[in-house]
């Protein structure tokens, strides 16, 4: 039985003072919840004021991207190293955003998975189709190259670190979810593609998460399905209402 992941991204929101007592008051509420794994992934200036924030607490850290170097001249981007000094555990690769506004690649996405497990870091892998793909019954397709080329070269072993998140892109921050039969379609897609190109054992191991508009008014029909496991919870993570019914309606 796969333990349920409830995942927060918080995109460029929050300020270190802020993140801090949002944090606290998420430490406050469910800070010794157990039965579901819980993360919080503010933007890079606050990420060490929540981790100090949420110590002692249940809640892991994760940062929301990373370059695949170690160090160098790269102007403006963050290592893997830099992240685990701050105390992040887990790291958001291939979000739809930064596949829409920064041109990540696939390449891209397979570069920064292999440096993230390389450093001891857990990688959540973002793919997704758009509204145009799936309107022109591309939808599989289009998951199908990204898990292709996004996981080349990755041993079974690699693959156990990471979390998959499966975002259609037309449902992120517009307020319209999949459906449960949607999503669950396309996780047990994603798993059968798991299952087919590395193993039965690493297929029922992974973590599918879903992400798109997720309230605590949807996450019961969502993870109610086999194949869905949690959700990655954009909007709806920075009310701590709102995050806290999420994480309790997930058991």
């Amino acid at each position: 039985m796969r333990k349920p992941f409830i995942a927060g991204n918080w995109k460029m929101n929050k300020t270190a003072v802020e993140a801090a007592d949002l944090a606290s008051k998420l430490k406050e509420s469910v800070g010794d919840f157990k039965d579901a794994d819980i993360l919080i992934c503010p933007p890079y200036t606050s990420l060490a004021a929540a981790q100090e924030a949420i110590k002692d607490s249940v809640i892991d850290l994760g940062a929301q991207n990373m370059h695949w170097e170690g160090q160098g001249a790269f102007t403006g981007e963050i290592s893997s190293v830099m992240l685990k000094d701050v105390g992040a555990k887990f790291v958001i690769i291939g979000h739809s955003e930064r596949r829409k506004y920064f041109s990540e690649t696939n390449e891209k996405v397979n570069k920064k998975i292999k440096a993230a497990i390389s450093a001891g870091l857990l990688p959540i892998v973002c793919i997704g189709e758009t509204l145009e793909q799936r309107e022109k019954g591309q939808e599989k397709e289009v998951i199908e190259n990204q898990l292709k080329e996004g996981f080349d070269s990755l041993s079974e072993e690699d693959l156990e670190k990471i979390t998959v998140a499966y975002e259609p892109v037309w449902a992120i921050g517009t307020g319209k979810t999949a459906t449960g039969q949607q999503a669950e379609q396309m996780h047990s897609f994603i798993r059968n593609w798991v299952r087919e190109n590395f193993s039965d054992q690493t297929a029922e191991k992974i973590r599918l998460l879903y992400g798109g508009s997720v309230k605590p008014v949807n996450i019961k029909e969502l993870i109610s399905n086999e194949n869905i496991d949690g959700a990655l919870v954009g909007g709806a993570s920075l009310k701590v209402q709102n995050f806290t019914e999420i994480i309790k309606n997930s058991v």
